[in-house]
């Protein structure tokens, strides 16, 4: 599809992008005349305090003319930053119109491409707003339907309860420690993700530059009494290293990290079976690791195989299995709707393996295409089902959990996400993930410690955020581990010490 936009300037063109992007899965769009477009789309745009705007577009093969109309206020004036964001808001609001028109397909989270969208409602709400009036207020601006703000207000209200504190944690932190190894690197992943077989050399470099970057972060919290909220053990698949390592790792956060009698969850991520063992999990117990996640993806051999993850299905359950036996009590699982080759079949039956084992939560992703995964590089390669398909999985997930007492308590989205859905963490009653919604809600700072691990540095006054990422690559985190632990607690330091 070849889209050509006029009447709007370059600045605009990314937004507008992404919102064709909803509708078409392969798409070139231009502010600027191209050759032999599909859609034309002229904008004239009324450029004041009231932003007024009227859209016309044309399909070229058909003749088929459509029409929008816009209106939105502004307080500021046209070269302002304020105006513009404003303007972006309202040239894309009326694309979608047009788009969802032509189509006939109508985006249930509306103009939202962000990852986000409860952290929308729960600003509205703390500005005082009742929830009819939040609701209408997203509805009206938005174009959110209303199917999706029901799903915001019971994630909104379980987040609340699970937390009730949320927004009054900006003075402490939570970690996030990365292990940037697996067994192997799935087909759809973009983490920071090397596969361990004969990287031993890098594996003790990488941990005796994280031991470091954990005493001197830790140093800088007992100094400043900064207490710790929630610690995430992620990657990478984090049990890939060896049980000695790994109970080395941990003695490092207990002689490290201040109070960690008031840190509320410690989770490690065990999403590979593979990786789990008897001694493995010993060590976890030893260290009252209270949260672990075991990921099957899907129960289908064929599927696993085809992504790229190298155990088998008898092993995801027998590694459950021997995680409860041995005392783990909050086990979580994920899978993921649209899988290469799975359909509504497929998808039931893992979701009838799931019942089986009743992990404490679960969270359902819906595939995403990363710009970086072997999957995209290999488009062609892996089939995948089509937007009414992959919707009704959807469908099928949300009965599922509503009928083993399963409640939503945290939602994120990502570009070129199949059907423009979402991913959403399920739990039981109690036993939802602290981490996961602090994270997403982004109401404190997340200290990212590891190769690859990101820090988002949220201002506890302003909620401004800074963003810090680690290097990626093991070699150049060993190489420069120091120089980036100094830069963060720079960084951390103009942020809570006054």
């Amino acid at each position: 599809m070849k889209i050509q936009i006029t009447g709007v300037e370059p600045q605009f063109e990314r937004n507008l992008q992404l919102i064709a992007d909803l509708f078409y899965e392969e798409c070139s769009l231009a502010v600027a005349t191209m050759d032999n477009p599909d859609i034309v789309v002229n904008y004239v745009i009324n450029r004041d305090k009231r932003i007024s705007i009227k859209a016309d577009l044309i399909e070229i093969s058909t003749n088929n003319h459509y029409s929008a109309h816009h209106e939105q206020n502004s307080e500021f004036l046209p070269g302002t930053k304020e105006w513009e964001k404003a303007a972006r808001h309202a040239i894309s609001y009326a694309f979608l119109i047009l788009l969802q028109d032509l189509t006939g397909i109508i985006q249930k989270w509306g103009t939202l491409t962000g990852i986000r969208p409860t952290k929308l409602l729960h600003n509205k709400l703390n500005q005082g707003l009742p929830k009819k009036e939040a609701h209408s207020f997203l509805k009206t601006n938005y174009m959110i339907q209303q199917e999706k703000l029901e799903l915001m207000q019971s994630i909104v209200a379980n987040q609340l309860r699970t937390i009730p504190d949320l927004f009054s944690l900006q003075n402490e932190v939570s970690l996030y420690i990365g292990i940037p190894f697996c067994p192997t690197k799935c087909a759809y992943c973009t983490f920071p993700a090397y596969a361990i077989n004969g990287r031993q050399g890098s594996v003790h470099s990488f941990l005796g530059g994280l031991h470091y970057e954990m005493w001197e972060i830790g140093k800088w919290l007992k100094e400043n009494g900064i207490n710790i909220t929630t610690i995430y053990f992620g990657g990478g698949t984090p049990t890939s290293i060896t049980a000695k390592e790994m109970d080395m790792l941990y003695e490092e956060m207990y002689e490290s990290f201040p109070n960690l009698d008031k840190v509320r969850e410690v989770t490690v991520e065990a999403g590979r079976p593979d990786t789990m063992t008897v001694d493995k999990i010993n060590v976890l117990k030893k260290w009252n690791i209270d949260r672990i996640s075991i990921n099957p993806q899907s129960y289908i051999q064929e599927t696993l195989e085809a992504i790229g993850r190298h155990h088998t299905v008898e092993e995801t359950i027998e590694k459950f299995k021997l995680a409860r036996d041995m005392g783990m009590k909050n086990i979580n699982m994920d899978l993921i709707i649209g899988l290469p080759g799975e359909g509504l079949a497929e998808f039931e039956y893992t979701l009838n393996e799931t019942a089986k084992l009743m992990p404490e939560s679960l969270t359902v992703h819906t595939l995403s295409f990363k710009r970086a995964s072997e999957m995209t590089r290999n488009k062609g390669k892996y089939k995948v089902a089509d937007r009414n398909e992959v919707q009704r999985m959807m469908n099928m997930a949300t009965d599922w959990t509503k009928a083993h007492d399963y409640q939503p308590y945290y939602l994120y989205r990502q570009k070129n996400i199949l059907g423009n859905l979402e991913n959403i963490g399920y739990s039981l009653h109690g036993q939802e993930s602290l981490y996961n919604i602090l994270i997403m809600e982004e109401q404190q700072t997340i200290i990212g410690l590891g190769c690859g691990a990101a820090s988002k540095l949220v201002d506890p006054k302003t909620k401004k955020i800074t963003r810090f990422a680690n290097p990626k690559d093991p070699k150049t985190y060993n190489d420069n581990y120091e120089h980036y632990t100094n830069e963060k607690i720079k960084l951390l330091s103009e942020l809570f010490v006054k």
